[in-house]
């Protein structure tokens, strides 16, 4: 797999207006782009540093992973997205076959119009992993 660069931090919040004055009067940070995932149950707001972005994930729903993840762990850091060049499939491919349990065992639509998959922190030393890659 061929990792080209940090796509994203996913940092879980309760709620992004709470959180934007933080990123944007205190970092200095622009929010460019909400967005609701509907199937994954999140609103998300992303912010850029270099080349690298910021993703507040905001639950829609108490059933939501990022719901129960603050339920469980509180608000902050959730994942670590790397940019596959690649493509996530192959990528997915290779990494099971090094024994990691996915979480996807087929990439999906994501924020962005990303295609996603996510790696299982049981398998990545604890760090739940999210390869990304856009679409053609």
């Amino acid at each position: 797999m061929k990792i080209s660069h940090i796509e994203h931090l996913g940092i879980a919040v309760k709620s992004i207006e709470e959180a934007l004055p933080y990123y944007e009067n205190v970092l200095g940070l622009k929010c460019y782009n909400i967005e609701t995932v509907e199937d994954q149950k999140v609103k998300t707001a992303f912010l850029k540093v270099g080349d690298t972005k910021i993703e507040l994930l905001e639950p829609t729903s108490p059933e939501s992973t990022i719901a129960k993840f603050i339920e469980n762990k509180g608000a902050g850091v959730h994942h670590v997205a790397f940019a596959i060049e690649d493509g996530v499939a192959n990528a997915l491919a290779e990494v099971e076959a090094a024994g990691v349990r996915l979480i996807d065992k087929a990439p999906r639509k994501g924020a962005e119009g990303l295609s996603i998959a996510f790696l299982h922190p049981k398998s990545t030393l604890g760090i739940l992993t999210e390869l990304c890659e856009k679409p053609e």
